[in-house]
């Protein structure tokens, strides 16, 4: 598995294009010369081309390449010798581009165009039978439903490894007492292990909608041509099968025209960034000297220039800004995509440019994020140290009122007179103020309320499923150990 996403890392990183002689056509490499004329325009061969960025495709398009000439050989419409032709080539080609020995010509235009070329200057007129029964149009089409397919495997088993981070700090600092908050109020005292637990749900939430959009992208689209299909007689559903796609496409225009597949995965990973963002915040808040609620480790900070004495959460606060570049990615392909008439448009060719960029950099951010949790510590004694700020305990005093037969509003009313009472005394918590005092608002009131007053009390206090309790959290974990095998 690590050397598949190696190689599906390496093409990002591919060279530049460079001039080759290895072309589809004497005259220029371009497959629509014949028709169009032998004029060249640099500027013009620059613009219109995706050699420089979909490159990374090559390992999709050779394995759609493959499965679509096994089909051929399967209808008699290429032989077997040429089949082995077209297999040996194609996969000598393929090691040459992942070993960097592959030099592209960018009259090609793109990564298809440049692997054909090079297969017919390798083996002949046998290269020039692949395209058989094929357009560009539905050959990129798959070539990008087969690469978000290994971006959703990969983004999955990166997001696993965050949750199992987070689950890890949770389970070793995750039963001290912490506020919650709304409003970025003080509000309820919950478990340090909580509030990590909310991220991980979070996070199985990205995980499981990228399960649902692998649903939607595991089509095949060979067989819808250019437009309209093809005369020839071509087994869809056995290419389909040589990939492990479990369906084909019914309509040939929506075949070769569709990329909400594209913008599905590009919304999964803005959601991750989203999600990303929000906890980069809440950490970038609780390590200030302000909260101090954690420490991150140096690695994942940096210095000032000036100021010798900061600690800035950089990669935290980049992982914050990289989400926007995301959201970004989604509004252009979706502006993109709603200006499309039926079928396929050249326009379609920059949607690679912003999949690419949003899944590198929810990749990316993901990485970091594990490896921040990893390296963070909690400082639950600062966090205990000031429970008692923000009377975190109000409603529990409330809910004791109501388990005495007092009407929930009215409780609400009385605790909210003697919060009130405690700052114009000067108290910092409720248990501070005489029983007598309650009793003057509330006759109910009994020494059992010291009971369950304080915030480290009302952890272990908590009822109901999902709550912010000690009870609740073990449960939890032992929900993500099974969920989350190591």
């Amino acid at each position: 598995m690590m050397a598949k996403r190696k190689a599906f890392r390496s093409a990002a990183g591919a060279a530049k294009p460079a001039a080759d002689s290895s072309r589809l056509d004497h005259a220029s490499g371009k497959s629509w010369q014949a028709r169009i004329g032998g004029g060249r325009d640099a500027l013009a061969e620059q613009f219109v081309e995706s050699l420089s960025f979909d490159q990374r495709l090559a390992r999709h398009d050779v394995a759609g390449s493959i499965a679509h000439a096994t089909m051929l050989a399967k209808m008699k419409l290429i032989s077997k010798d040429e089949l082995e032709q077209i297999k040996t080539g194609l996969n000598k080609i393929l090691a040459d581009i992942e070993a960097g020995t592959f030099r592209f010509d960018i009259c090609q235009e793109d990564i298809h165009m440049a692997i054909e070329a090079a297969l017919i200057a390798n083996i002949g007129d046998a290269g020039k039978k692949l395209h058989t029964g094929r357009s560009r149009n539905d050959q990129v089409a798959l070539d990008v439903r087969l690469w978000c397919l290994e971006a959703i495997d990969v983004l999955t088993a990166k997001i696993a490894e965050l949750q199992r981070s987070l689950v890890s700090l949770a389970r070793e600092q995750g039963s001290a007492p912490m506020p919650a908050y709304t409003h970025l109020q003080r509000a309820q005292p919950i478990t340090i292990g909580h509030e990590l637990l909310a991220y991980v749900e979070m996070l199985q939430r990205d995980k499981d909608r990228l399960a649902d959009c692998r649903r939607r992208t595991a089509v095949s689209s060979l067989g819808g041509g250019a437009a309209a299909g093809s005369t020839l007689p071509l087994d869809r559903q056995y290419t389909a099968s040589l990939l492990n796609l479990p369906a084909i496409t019914d309509n040939s225009l929506d075949s070769v025209s569709d990329r909400d597949f594209v913008a599905e995965l590009v919304f999964c990973l803005s959601l991750v960034g989203v999600h990303l963002s929000r906890w980069a915040e809440q950490w970038i808040l609780y390590s200030s000297t302000e909260f101090n609620f954690i420490r991150i480790a140096d690695e994942y900070t940096t210095g000032s220039s000036m100021m010798p004495q900061k600690r800035n959460p950089d990669m935290l606060e980049l992982t914050r800004g990289k989400a926007a570049g995301i959201l970004g990615s989604l509004v252009s392909l979706l502006t993109m995509l709603k200006g499309q008439p039926l079928a396929y448009n050249r326009d379609m060719q920059e949607d690679k440019r912003w999949l690419f960029s949003a899944y590198d950099t929810a990749e990316a951010c993901l990485a970091m994020a594990a490896r921040i949790v990893a390296h963070t510590q909690f400082n639950a004694e600062v966090i205990s140290g000031r429970l008692d700020e923000g009377f975190l305990d109000a409603t529990v005093m409330a809910e004791y009122l109501v388990r005495k037969g007092v009407p929930f509003r009215t409780a609400h009313h009385v605790v909210g007179r003697l919060v009130s009472l405690c700052e114009t005394r000067k108290l910092q918590a409720l248990r501070e103020l005489p029983l007598d005092l309650m009793q003057q608002q509330c006759s109910v009131f009994g020494a059992d309320v010291f009971e369950v007053l304080g915030a480290a009390k009302a952890i272990h206090a908590y009822q109901t499923h999902g709550a912010g309790g000690v009870r609740q959290l073990h449960l939890q974990l032992a929900k993500w150990d099974r969920l989350l095998p190591d």
